[in-house]
């Protein structure tokens, strides 16, 4: 009797472990399919008319005659190109500089001992929780008083350093036993050393997951480049993808078509270091 009531309690509790993982799994797929349906119509609409792009009735995903012309008109009808070479220029380097920046900072503030070091670091991890357009408007002052204005070096000056990339890699670098560090200064190693050789191998997870986070926001920044790129032959990409809109009317098909091809080099960077990326996160940015 006793086995008989074990063995319907054990089925029960697998029976109701299986309908949550359904509801899981439903509810999960339900999430990506609204995540989905917005860049599927946007490939949708790259291969349109304007006037097809908006027809709901008959609404067809692909339509009869594709018109493919659209990735080739956005490269003859703005400077795509010159476009794209700022942007991947600006991204890399403002990646490149945040990279450095944050992991040199984050190894000074979790492995080094100075004094005010826990007030210093809270001061400048609190710039996090201020919104970048209140003082938006005197950064544009202060660099245009260095003379700044309409350059590619203001947008990298302002985004060198991170307060997010050095509060992430210090929750990252924590992890990492002291006597690591102790016993590399034991064998002579100094401080330099030590981060470029010891904590900079240990941290790709970190370096990997910050580097997307950089990379994405940098690429698609429009306000930025917005505001101090005035020259057309220094706009980024976003600013370029404006330029199909006219005074009266939009050309949607070859916006689009323009969004996917800006979407490319971010899509490659992600596949690139995914493997890094769920790491990078659970040993990082959710240690407290």
């Amino acid at each position: 009797m006793t086995n008989e009531m074990t063995g319907k309690k054990y089925k029960s509790k697998s029976k109701n472990a299986l309908i949550g993982k359904i509801v899981v799994y439903l509810i999960l797929f339900i999430i990506a399919a609204i995540m989905i349906v917005p860049f599927l119509w946007m490939l949708s609409a790259s291969i349109k008319s304007n006037r097809e792009v908006f027809l709901m009735d008959p609404f067809v995903w692909i339509p009869e005659v594709p018109k493919w012309n659209n990735y080739i008109n956005i490269w003859t009808k703005i400077p795509l190109l010159k476009f794209v070479e700022n942007t991947v220029f600006l991204t890399i380097v403002v990646t490149c500089l945040q990279l450095l920046t944050s992991s040199f900072a984050a190894y000074s503030f979790a492995k080094l001992e100075f004094k005010n070091k826990n007030l210093m670091f809270l001061a400048y991890i609190a710039t996090i929780a201020m919104p970048w357009q209140v003082y938006m408007v005197p950064q544009f002052i202060m660099m245009r008083g260095m003379g700044l204005n309409d350059k590619l070096l203001a947008m990298i000056c302002l985004q060198a350093f991170s307060a997010f990339g050095v509060f992430m890699m210090k929750q990252f670098y924590e992890g990492i036993p002291n006597d690591l560090c102790e016993a590399a200064r034991i064998d002579g190693m100094n401080e330099y050393t030590i981060y470029a050789k010891i904590m900079l191998p240990l941290s790709k997870p970190a370096l990997s997951t910050l580097t997307i986070f950089t990379f994405v926001s940098t690429w698609n920044d429009y306000l930025g480049p917005l505001i101090y790129l005035k020259t057309e032959s220094k706009k980024t990409i976003q600013l370029g993808l404006r330029m199909f809109i006219g005074q009266y009317s939009s050309e949607y098909g070859l916006i689009m078509a323009g969004s996917v091809v800006s979407l490319i080099p971010v899509i490659l960077v992600f596949l690139v270091l995914q493997k890094y990326f769920v790491e990078g996160v659970a040993s990082s940015g959710l240690k407290g």
